[in-house]
């Protein structure tokens, strides 16, 4: 027998009692994602919108639970018919009270983290990786993710000093995305020493490269590393390269967006997919 979402309707304006203790995934908004109560320390991932909610319930992440209003939840029917999450169904005032602030996207979904792949199974079957060093700001980061995913990026490494890609913005931005691009984090000696184990080119994305990045086009596997808005890649991730490229640019200008150039680049050395 199929489960049904469990549809709770709640009025007035502000949500108490029982209601509070099951609406606390979606209380104070803006801090909620980070509290470090949650699974893994964390916090939970939040989705904003039908379309991202979509993506998130299609996603490896366990829901939690819904909040919107009727027309939104209405939308998502077809989604939540197999599911047995509860769906909080309020109008936007009351919605705006519990979140924090008014949310002109009308629905949220929040989700279990659940922990990352290991290093050696991620990268078995990726042909195009994108190493990120320093890249803190998560609406960039959102972006970067939602390129991966566009331009057949089969996996991201996050260096030290990465933002978290789960933060709301983040998820967010990357119009759900980020929850479809497998991820994983560490070390610059780890990350560097699974994509060597795994046959990578290692190409760090630099105005000061020799060669566009056009030039790796044709090369099994490659992972291209990208630094943070202003100060781009390290010393220590330039010497790590086996190649140095760069995006030709009129004269006057010297870097483009990070999220920008990523995908300039990720076009530019083709998709991944299996070897």
């Amino acid at each position: 027998m199929r489960s049904v979402v469990r549809i709770v309707e709640l009025a007035g304006p502000a949500a108490g009692g029982a209601d509070r203790a099951r609406l606390e995934d979606f209380r104070d908004l803006a801090r909620a994602d980070r509290r470090p109560d949650r699974p893994g320390g964390r916090g939970l991932v939040l989705a904003e919108g039908t379309v991202v909610v979509r993506r998130l319930l299609d996603s490896p992440y366990p829901p939690r639970a819904l909040l919107g209003v009727a027309r939104r939840i209405d939308e998502l029917a077809g989604e939540l018919a197999g599911l047995d999450v509860p769906a909080f169904v309020t109008d936007a005032g009351t919605m705006a009270s519990v979140v924090g602030f008014h949310l002109n996207r009308g629905v949220l979904a929040s989700a279990d983290r659940t922990p990352a792949p290991d290093l050696d199974p991620l990268l078995a079957h990726a042909r195009r990786v994108a190493v990120l060093e320093a890249v803190n700001d998560h609406e960039n980061l959102g972006a970067l993710f939602r390129n991966a995913a566009a331009l057949g990026v089969d996996a991201v490494l996050l260096a030290p000093g990465c933002a978290d890609p789960l933060y709301r913005r983040s998820v967010r931005v990357s119009m759900g995305h980020v929850l479809r691009v497998p991820f994983a984090g560490g070390t610059w000696p780890a990350l560097v020493g699974a994509l060597r184990r795994a046959g990578f080119v290692l190409a760090a994305l630099t105005p000061a490269g020799e060669a566009p990045p056009q030039a790796l086009a044709g090369t099994p596997r490659v992972a291209l590393l990208l630094g943070a808005e202003g100060p781009g890649l390290t010393d220590e991730a330039l010497a790590l390269a086996h190649h140095r490229v760069g995006i030709p640019m009129a004269p006057g200008v010297d870097s483009l967006n990070v999220a920008t150039a990523a995908a300039v680049a990720f076009h530019a050395v083709g998709p991944g997919g299996a070897p």
